[in-house]
């Protein structure tokens, strides 16, 4: 027996996309990634509505088990990138949150000199 060629396509484009995925957010492409992301989610719906009815045999299933395994790395890995960037923003964050602060603290004060850049 051997694998529906329907599930072959999908699973193709699910490793694909989540190849497509990793590569963005190795990049630091975020918006492009949500727009990947986006196809994404669409093709795991496709996915789901092909094995609502019946389930893969368990031959197709070990046939399809490295894919999957590809696939499951790819998220995990866009994840630890994900979770990566939104620590670095989470930072960026409080850093202008103290800049207030401090602001607001010597603005009490009166007048306050701020640095400007040279041009």
């Amino acid at each position: 027996m051997t694998i529906a060629p329907h599930l072959i396509a999908i699973y193709q484009q699910l490793l694909d996309l989540s190849q497509g995925m990793l590569r963005l957010a190795a990049d630091g492409e975020w918006d492009e990634l949500i727009q990947k992301e986006l196809e994404y989610v669409s093709a795991v719906q496709q996915l789901a509505r092909s094995t609502q009815d019946a389930a893969p045999s368990l031959q197709t299933q070990e046939q399809l088990r490295p894919v999957l395994r590809h696939i499951l790395d790819n998220e995990s890995e866009v994840r630890r990138l994900l979770q990566a960037r939104m620590d670095e923003l989470a930072q960026l964050v409080g850093q202008t949150s103290r800049q207030k602060s401090v602001m607001g603290a010597y603005g009490k004060q009166g007048s306050v000199l701020v640095p400007r850049e040279s041009v």
